[in-house]
C-alpha cells in the first residue's frame, strides 16, 4: 500500500459504514491502492450530508457513491454499479478487467446490485458501529470522527 497522503482533489468513495461487506470491499481497496489517494468516508458522516446537500438526487441513497472533483463546480457523483466500475478503474491493472461490465446496461447492473445490497448484512454480517481504521491509513478517512 502506498503511503502517500491523498490531496483534497483525490476522490472520495462513500461507504455503508457498518456493513461488514463494505468494511472488507475497502480494507481490499487500500489494499489494492497503488496511488494511496483515494479517500473515504460513511454515507452517515457530516461529509457525506454535505455532498447529499450538493446533490438532491443522493437523499435516500444507500449505495456506494463515487465523487470525482470533490466541492469543485465540476464534482460529479456516481452511484451503485457505475460508482463500482469507477473503483475498478481507479485501481487499474487487473481490476480493469471488471470495466467489462459495461456492456451489460446500467438498469440491469443497478438491479443486481440492489439485491445484493438488500442482502449485505446476511451476507457479510452488520457492526454496531463504524470500525476505526488503522492509524496508517486514518488520514484517508474524513469521518469527522477520524479526524
Amino acid at each position: 500500500m502506498n503511503a502517500a497522503q491523498p490531496s483534497l482533489d483525490a476522490p472520495v468513495l462513500l461507504y455503508d459504514g457498518v456493513c461488514g461487506v463494505c468494511n472488507s470491499a475497502v480494507r481490499t481497496i487500500l489494499r489494492f491502492d497503488r496511488r494511496g489517494t483515494l479517500r473515504f468516508a460513511a454515507l452517515d458522516s457530516d461529509f457525506a450530508r454535505d455532498v447529499t446537500a450538493r446533490h438532491p438526487e443522493l437523499v435516500g441513497i444507500d449505495s456506494a457513491v463515487y465523487i470525482r472533483n470533490v466541492g469543485r463546480p465540476t464534482e460529479a457523483v456516481e452511484i451503485r454499479s457505475a460508482a463500482l466500475l469507477r473503483v475498478a478503474a481507479y485501481l487499474g491493472g487487473w481490476w480493469r478487467l471488471a470495466l467489462a461490465g459495461r456492456v451489460i446496461p446500467a438498469r440491469v447492473r443497478d438491479r443486481l446490485y440492489e439485491l445484493f445490497a438488500a442482502r449485505r448484512y446476511l451476507v457479510g454480517g452488520r457492526y454496531d458501529t463504524c470500525p476505526i481504521p488503522t492509524p496508517e491509513v486514518r488520514g484517508r478517512f474524513l469521518d469527522a470522527a477520524y479526524g
